[in-house]
């Protein structure tokens, strides 16, 4: 193993290794640190994988009580966001099978008229800020909702989450060569779309 990666590693584990022991014991605590440390990072996934606020702000509670619920299934090994982002995930694709639509694919097809909405900072700024000017921004922002959702979610996932491609996999529960191919797709079709707004 790499020594960066271990020495990573070792540093990880005993804040995993509390985090699954607060799990298990339902420290109300813990779980209120968590939904403030991961407030913004879960909401914003959530209002892009539905593009309604309303959804996501039901999936984002049902998330958490998911977590409380299920928290004795984390393993305190691995990284606690794509777990988090994992139970999401499941929940958005089971309020789009009871909305009707055959997959979260189908739900937020822009052909179909499903478009994410750019969500905002609890201080009102748009989270591209940091990175790029409002122009670059609102054309990222439109960009992203016209991309298909399997592509838009590992963007998301890849470049605003920071996963890494293995975590991104467990998340989607796909091969690695799969999130790998959405990965190179999305960024094909968003630099078309990126392209194509300045001709």
């Amino acid at each position: 193993m790499d020594t960066a990666i271990h020495l990573f590693a070792i540093t990880m584990e005993p804040e995993t290794r509390t985090l699954a022991r607060g799990l298990r014991r339902r420290d109300p605590g813990l779980l209120e640190s968590l939904i403030a440390r991961y407030e913004y990072r879960l909401y914003r996934y959530l209002l892009y994988l539905t593009g309604s606020t309303e959804t996501a702000r039901d999936l984002f509670q049902e998330t958490w009580l998911r977590v409380l619920a299920r928290g004795h299934q984390y393993d305190g090994v691995s990284r606690f966001e794509p777990w988090l982002f994992s139970i999401a995930r499941h929940l958005a694709i089971d309020a789009s099978r009871r909305k009707g639509a055959d997959s979260l694919e189908e739900l937020l097809d822009p052909a179909a008229g499903g478009r994410a909405r750019e969500p905002r900072a609890p201080d009102g700024t748009i989270p591209f800020n940091a990175y790029a000017s409002r122009e670059l921004e609102a054309r990222l922002g439109s960009v992203l909702g016209r991309l298909p959702a399997i592509h838009r979610e590992v963007l998301l996932l890849r470049f605003q989450e920071d996963l890494s491609l293995e975590e991104i996999a467990g998340v989607v529960r796909a091969p690695l060569s799969t999130v790998k191919s959405r990965l190179y797709r999305g960024l094909r079709a968003a630099r078309d779309l990126l392209e194509e707004q300045q001709s």
